[in-house]
């Protein structure tokens, strides 16, 4: 299924010239920049593309504690159903906001994350590429959450979803959320609970690829319908399965195409989210801003039967990761003022 987004970030001049408003343009060196990794790595890519093999499940042993507390885990994995990287690869996936509900104690290392939660099947292929080398990214350790039908994170089941987070957030602390410019706030003292439902984290195999297994996530006040992820290199787990410690060298979010997204959303459980409206992908500042860099981050999508996204959903997408470049985030605004002329 094609993306709404554009194909190539040759044509990023007429993207822009479609989307006037109080953006911040990248600048043209920043672009080349962009434009002659995308060049470069094209080939490479495209044979990738060619390697396709059915998904088989992976095995999980882990070994002895170090004795610090960390535990050494063999990741035995078979490729998933997608082990090549998408010849329209996401050149240097821009950096973006963790969100609110990041929430690392409840991030384990595990593909399946659905536990109890209800919702249409959706499986999560991920390939990483490295933009220096132009080679598959293995052994990266892939971190992805999402809400749930109803639009609630895991974790922070006691705050409404309907609610604009940063009204909650004052609500709770009497002041206001800090502003971008002042660096992304910790909001976890927020959390309500310790489920971990629809969180979870697995690393890439030789061929750069990870997979998930989840449902279709649902939407909350002011955002459109999306996943988010990070992606952790010199990555340790402790020995109750989360995090110990990494390098985190880039922070996204994923979207869908709208029509799949409408489609979804008109099964139950999804079609009794009714409170509020659903933003679409169009409108969400998230993906306003990375789609002017140049990057693709709305999911090649297939229905899981072949016939119909009521019955599953495969996503799947490749994000190109500068390496180099360590961060955590960055506060952008996930709803900043857009055109309302504005449409993929």
């Amino acid at each position: 299924m094609k993306s709404l987004l554009l194909g190539s970030v040759f044509l990023l001049a007429s993207f822009i010239h479609a989307h006037p408003g109080p953006h911040a343009q990248p600048d043209p060196v920043h672009l080349a920049r962009r434009g002659a990794l995308a060049k470069r790595c094209s080939d490479t890519v495209g044979l990738m593309k060619r390697k396709r093999h059915a998904m088989r499940r992976r095995a999980l042993s882990p070994s002895e504690d170090d004795g610090r507390g960390t535990t050494t885990y063999t990741i035995t994995a078979d490729a998933p159903k997608y082990d090549f990287l998408k010849n329209d690869t996401c050149i240097l996936t821009p950096e973006t906001s963790t969100g609110p509900y990041i929430y690392p104690r409840s991030q384990v290392l595990r593909q399946d994350i659905v536990e109890d939660q209800v919702g249409v099947p959706f499986v999560l292929d991920i390939g990483l590429m490295d933009i220096h080398t132009c080679e598959p990214l293995s052994n990266a350790l892939v971190d992805i959450w999402h809400c749930n039908a109803s639009g609630s994170y895991s974790s922070f089941t006691g705050l409404d979803p309907d609610i604009p987070f940063q009204d909650q957030y004052f609500e709770s602390t009497g002041e206001q959320l800090p502003a971008k410019n002042e660096g992304e706030s910790d909001t976890s003292f927020l959390a309500t609970d310790n489920t971990t439902w629809l969180r979870g984290m697995w690393p890439t195999d030789d061929n750069g690829a990870t997979s998930f297994t989840s449902i279709f996530p649902g939407f909350y006040t002011n955002r459109a319908i999306h996943v988010h992820l990070q992606v952790h290199t010199d990555w340790t787990i402790t020995s109750n399965g989360t995090i110990g410690g990494s390098r985190t060298v880039n922070t996204a979010q994923l979207f869908f195409n709208e029509d799949v997204a409408t489609q979804v959303m008109a099964v139950p459980p999804y079609a009794y989210h009714t409170q509020i409206p659903r933003k679409p992908v169009s409108q969400d500042g998230v993906w306003y801003e990375e789609s002017l860099t140049g990057a693709m981050t709305i999911m090649d999508t297939e229905p899981l039967d072949g016939q119909d996204y009521a019955n599953g959903v495969l996503g799947y997408i490749t994000l190109g990761v500068d390496t180099t470049a360590i961060h955590n985030g960055t506060t952008e605004n996930p709803n900043p003022s857009i055109p309302t002329s504005a449409s993929a």
